[in-house]
């Protein structure tokens, strides 16, 4: 059974909603996005990034605490932050001295030029995985993308597999290949192999990736790199969302991935592609969604039909609605539904503006129960196709 948590004293929205802070099923937690607000949904410092980043440590711990973890049970943090790349190192130091020595949970940052609220500089997640320490083997491989000691670049808890972020940045930190988006590309995929490879994982056990690349929401400039990764998979592949950035921390970097992965027999798994479900202007060997024992992972979910063209164009009320709409149609081939979900991200088109967050999230809140799902909201200045504003990805676990 599913346990959800929301701390006395802590942070509220400024609009009454059926989201949790928190979930955990079995021995998996997943916070939603931390942020530095009141109870009135006001930020407490802003544009202030060191206080901002100590309250959302702290806002974590408490909702693993109250759902009997900590934070040595951490196994994949994710940043969203606005800053440079002296703040995501200063991030990286916080997140270190909050982890117990030792542990090396997995990291990935995301640089945004806004986050939902004026003034928030961090949105901070997490996943803990709850059991015996000698379940969780934690790896960095010297050949990688420099990386904090503090951090590992995969994890394994049993047969689930987390990476850190893997790009064209190089052991000593440099980046290869600056500004060459399709070079990049083939070297953080290899890179990604081989990060697998330190939890005897590979390609093929994928469950999910997020790419993030340097991009003007155009499928021309999305097309390229999206070939290039789907070369590394599969078919039937793993659930993707793909997003375009305006840019990275690390000047010359143009891309990176992360994913988690499940590393058991592959015939345990079970792909969803609805039928008359929307397609990508690609061919790819991704699928919407996958189920992975009890658990699921389903990709980005928008307003698109099978060829592609864009439902209700910049309309993100009525998208809003389709995307969820997908959503319940690839739990439903994989014999679930959308009370299963413990984890919403959502990537909308939009600036720091309450206004723009709460058109979409409203509407998302009352498509849950009350408790819901943990949730995060991310403004993206563009999505991958022109007059689509917004993408929905879900986590759900069905229970035993």
């Amino acid at each position: 059974m599913k346990r959800y948590s929301w701390p006395a004293d802590h942070w509220h929205w400024p609009v009454p909603l059926s989201h949790q802070h928190g979930v955990r099923s079995g021995n998996l937690v997943f916070t939603g996005g931390q942020a530095d607000l009141d109870h009135h949904g006001n930020v407490i410092h802003p544009d202030a990034l060191l206080p901002q980043c100590h309250s959302v440590v702290r806002y974590t711990s408490a909702i693993l605490n109250d759902l009997d973890a900590s934070m040595a049970d951490v196994v994949r943090w994710v940043v969203y932050f606005v800053g440079d790349h002296n703040d995501e190192k200063a991030i990286l130091d916080i997140l270190a001295d909050a982890t117990p020595r030792g542990c090396r949970p997995t990291v990935s940052t995301i640089c945004q030029p806004a986050l939902c609220y004026p003034g928030m500089r961090i949105e901070l997640e997490a996943i803990a995985y709850c059991a015996d320490r000698d379940k969780v083997n934690s790896a960095r491989g010297e050949d990688l993308p420099a990386l904090p000691e503090a951090f590992s670049h995969a994890v394994r808890c049993g047969e689930l597999v987390f990476t850190s972020d893997c790009s064209a940045i190089d052991a000593d930190g440099d980046v290869q290949f600056p500004g060459e988006l399709n070079q990049q590309t083939t070297v953080m995929m290899n890179n990604l192999c081989r990060a697998l490879a330190l939890v005897n994982a590979t390609i093929d056990d994928v469950l999910k990736l997020n790419v993030f690349y340097l991009g003007d929401g155009t499928a021309e400039n999305w097309s390229e790199p999206a070939r290039i990764r789907a070369d590394y998979f599969t078919d039937p592949g793993p659930a993707a969302t793909g997003m375009a950035v305006e840019s990275f921390a690390q000047p010359g970097l143009m891309t990176k991935i992360a994913v988690t992965a499940g590393a058991g027999d592959r015939c345990d798994r079970v792909f969803a592609w609805p039928a008359n479900h929307w397609n990508w202007t690609e061919t790819l060997p991704y699928k919407h969604g996958n189920r992975f024992g009890q658990l699921i992972h389903i990709g980005g979910q928008v307003a698109l039909d099978s060829n592609a063209k864009v439902l209700k164009p910049d309309d993100i009320v009525e998208q809003t609605r389709i995307a969820l709409r997908n959503i319940k149609a690839v739990l439903a081939e994989l014999d679930a539904d959308i009370n299963d979900v413990v984890k919403v991200t959502t990537f909308y088109q939009g600036k720091a503006s309450a206004e723009a967050l709460h058109e979409n999230l409203v509407i998302r809140s009352d498509a849950f129960k009350s408790p819901g799902p943990a949730t995060s909201g991310i403004p993206m200045p563009h999505l991958v196709y022109q007059s689509m504003l917004i993408e929905i990805e879900v986590i759900a676990i069905l229970d035993k």
